[in-house]
């Protein structure tokens, strides 16, 4: 069994408020949910208006499965006009 761990740190130049960064992470978060069968949370800067840190987990049992499904995941979030990828880290277990 392969889990594996992408952390996604986005930055939101347009949110002047906690509410628009809602907005935008919670767009973000179904469409990775919709479009994948992976579990996804916002796990950092809660408080941060404009930054945001992402949790994605998938579990398999390919491992090349499971870094090309991040990998996807990845690709989708820098194609996000309202958001922009300032990092991410994948890790598997």
């Amino acid at each position: 069994m392969t889990v594996g761990i992408l952390q996604i740190e986005i930055t939101i130049a347009e949110a002047d408020s906690l509410k628009d960064k809602r907005r935008v992470v919670l767009s973000l978060k179904d469409r990775i949910r919709n479009s994948h069968n992976v579990s996804v949370a916002e796990v950092g800067a809660l408080d941060e208006h404009r930054r945001s840190i992402i949790g994605v987990a998938m579990v398999s049992n390919d491992k090349k499965y499971v870094e090309g499904g991040l990998s996807k995941i990845v690709d989708m979030v820098k194609a996000v006009p309202s958001a922009s990828l300032a990092d991410f880290q994948i890790e598997f277990l």
